[in-house]
């Protein structure tokens, strides 16, 4: 099994309130309607253990049963727009794939 952990910061002027409305309404649902996904998580960072501040604003967490199927599924036409309008609100996102130990 992988997860895709997601770490990315807003772009300058986007409202945090406005990209969380659009995680809410847009990003969670149809991330999580996909077959090959058994999870979808948006977290907001809150900072480090150590107290510092976070490099990053926001973590995703996408548990996958196959991440083959995943690469398919974000290819149709719906999860293409929620990729273009997540591009217009997170500055270079890092994408990491992940497996259990």
């Amino acid at each position: 099994m992988s997860t895709i952990v997601v770490l990315f910061n807003l772009k300058s002027g986007v409202e945090a309130e406005a990209y969380e409305a659009w995680a809410r309404e847009r990003d969670l649902p149809n991330v999580n309607a996909l077959p090959s996904v058994r999870g979808f998580r948006v977290l907001r960072s809150q900072g480090l253990l150590n107290r510092a501040a976070s490099p990053y604003q926001y973590v995703e967490l996408i548990e996958l049963h196959s991440l083959e199927d995943f690469r398919s599924d974000v290819k149709s036409e719906v999860m293409q727009g929620v990729a273009r309008e997540f591009r217009a609100f997170a500055d270079a996102p890092l994408f990491i794939v992940t497996g259990s130990l």
